[in-house]
């Protein structure tokens, strides 16, 4: 008799992707308050956690036949809520590498980020129990995400006053990094939608 095939939870490990990437960028913004090589190397750690967990992913889908998701949306959503993190790392060796001290702007894109990057862990969450509830979810996401693109725009409006060149230069990659981050939630949240979408 044939063993009967391994259950994969595919819900559950984009929910536990999601929930490592929200503790990510929660630690982002911690190290946005008050920025140290030890608060740095937290975020590493989670963006590392958040890579196996992806990876584990990928490779349960590979041995997959049947899947209770889109096989391509299940990859496009693990794929866009691990470039947020990616994103939270990029901000913290940069800030670290180029000796780039916070500031009031770093400090609310990153907590608006945390703020957008919890209701995506929430709609993920709830995608398959109670659908209505995390499309309310990613709704919240997409216009917190609105809200970190304003935050971007004053932000470069600002830097782009001083006359400090290099300043400008350091400062606009870093502003960019969190900008792409809120354009991974928004992404996410887009798919998430198409997944409710396809499955109710």
């Amino acid at each position: 008799m044939w063993p009967f095939p391994k259950k994969r939870d595919f819900y559950k490990m984009l929910s536990l992707q999601a929930e490592k990437v929200e503790e990510g960028i929660y630690s982002l913004y911690d190290f946005a308050l008050l920025p140290s090589l030890e608060k740095g190397e937290k975020v590493k750690r989670i963006e590392q956690e958040a890579d196996d967990l992806r990876r584990n992913l990928i490779e349960e889908l590979n041995l997959t036949f049947v899947t209770p998701i889109d096989r391509e949306d299940i990859f496009s959503l693990s794929r866009t809520i691990d470039d947020i993190c990616d994103y939270a790392q990029s901000t913290v060796e940069e800030m670290l590498l180029f000796g780039v001290n916070t500031n009031p702007h770093i400090q609310k894109m990153t907590e608006i980020l945390y703020s957008a990057s919890k209701e995506i862990s929430l709609s993920v969450r709830l995608m398959e129990k109670d659908p209505k509830l995390a499309n309310s979810h990613l709704i919240q996401a997409k216009k917190t995400e609105n809200y970190i693109e304003h935050l971007y725009r004053q932000a470069l409006v600002e830097l782009f006053k001083t006359s400090d060149l290099i300043l400008i230069l350091k400062l606009r990659e870093i502003y960019r990094h969190l900008s792409n981050a809120a354009d991974r939630t928004d992404e996410a949240a887009n798919i998430i939608g198409d997944i409710l979408v396809k499955t109710t």
